[in-house]
């Protein structure tokens, strides 16, 4: 009997053993595989090498990038950090413009020595501000008689004209300027086109009509 329940006793504690190794969370197992793996994925020392000497690399050209990006901004700065200045400094000439046409047009000046002494002053001045402007390589742009361009002039009006080839500038509304090699505003300007159909209709028959 002794030797029997002895026997039960050893076989309940293998039972026991079994049920705890076969209860061991799934997730450990899942641990001790992935570990596997990567102990199996080890670079090797070449490898390790490599991939220093990439990251090195990816460093160093990134350093690079990002001192010619300062070294432009930099440049940036000192050439083109008056432009918001000189912009506004355009509002100068716009109104000697305006001023000078103001006193052009008015009859009780007209013809008077007052009148012509003051616009003398006015065109002094004037060409000293445009003087100043060259000197730090501010620029008109010519625009009267040329072909209009889309990155220098802004066609406000067009014109009927059949002496000038359409699209060609016959009128300066606003004088347009450059800074170095950048556009600071454009030159306002009145275009050429060809006469209407109607129009040339019309003169056409009246000059029938005179010849008969």
């Amino acid at each position: 009997m002794e030797k029997e329940e002895k026997k039960d006793i050893q076989n309940e504690n293998l039972a026991t053993e079994k049920n705890n190794q076969s209860a061991q969370p799934q997730d450990q197992t899942d641990v001790k595989k992935n570990q596997e793996e990567e102990d199996k994925k080890e670079l090797t020392p070449e490898e390790k090498v490599l991939e220093l000497e990439d990251k090195l690399a990816r460093t160093f050209a990134e350093m690079e990038n990002q001192r010619r990006r300062f070294e432009r901004e930099k440049e940036d700065a000192f050439e083109y950090g008056g432009f918001s200045f000189a912009k506004e400094a355009l509002s100068l000439i716009d109104n000697f413009e305006r001023s000078k046409s103001i006193l052009e047009s008015d009859e009780k000046l007209k013809g008077t020595d007052a009148l012509k002494k003051t616009l003398e002053h006015f065109d002094i001045i004037k060409k000293d501000l445009i003087s100043i402007f060259k000197k730090n390589d501010i620029k008109q742009i010519d625009s009267l008689n040329k072909k209009l361009d889309p990155n220098f002039h802004q066609a406000m009006m067009e014109i009927e004209d059949d002496t000038k080839e359409p699209g060609t500038i016959i009128q300066e509304i606003q004088k347009g300027f450059t800074i170095k090699d950048r556009l600071l505003r454009p030159s306002l300007v009145g275009v050429a086109k060809k006469t209407s159909e109607k129009t040339t209709k019309n003169e056409q028959t009246k000059e029938k009509s005179e010849t008969k």
